[in-house]
């Protein structure tokens, strides 16, 4: 059991596991869990850590499509900070407890702001990783902000 689904169960709120086989090989992680899932990858969502107004303490958790790019400009503003940028992977794993490609926005080490695309409000439920690689939490998304104390914002654009 992982913190992601630890937390879930803390949290009291509905959720399905999915695992699937991950290929060592494969980098795209977000849309590996989409292919073997058989989901449309506009209901999987990725989790990615920001650094806001360069200084790699401030960070931000956000979460969008698989197969979408994270609007940095978009990001910044929805946090209210002047420049968004990438968070060093290690400093990523690091804070939240998690290795890349299986980071989860559920039972990370400590709770950042987060935003989720707001495209995750048209479907009844989206697909998060679960905390490992080869393992997705299918939760709603409203559960999902309400325990992250997130917020929806248009923060995705196409690849």
């Amino acid at each position: 059991m992982t913190p992601a689904v630890k937390a879930a169960q803390q949290a009291g709120i509905t959720y399905r596991l999915h695992e699937y086989e991950h290929d060592p090989l494969n980098r795209d992680f977000g849309m590996e869990a989409a292919d073997k899932l058989g989901l449309d990858p506009a209901q999987v969502f990725k989790t990615l850590m920001v650094s806001l107004n360069g200084d790699p303490r401030a960070l931000a958790v956000a979460i969008v499509p698989v197969g979408k790019m994270l609007d940095l400009k978009a990001m910044a503003k929805a946090c209210q900070a002047k420049k968004a940028a990438m968070a060093d992977p290690a400093v990523a794993e690091r804070v939240t407890g998690y290795l890349v490609g299986g980071i989860s926005p559920l039972g990370q080490k400590r709770t950042l702001p987060t935003v989720i695309e707001r495209s995750a409000t048209e479907f009844t439920h989206i697909f998060v990783s679960a905390g490992r690689r080869g393992m997705d939490i299918e939760v709603a998304a409203a559960d999902l902000c309400r325990v992250l104390g997130g917020a929806y914002a248009a923060i995705a654009r196409d690849a």
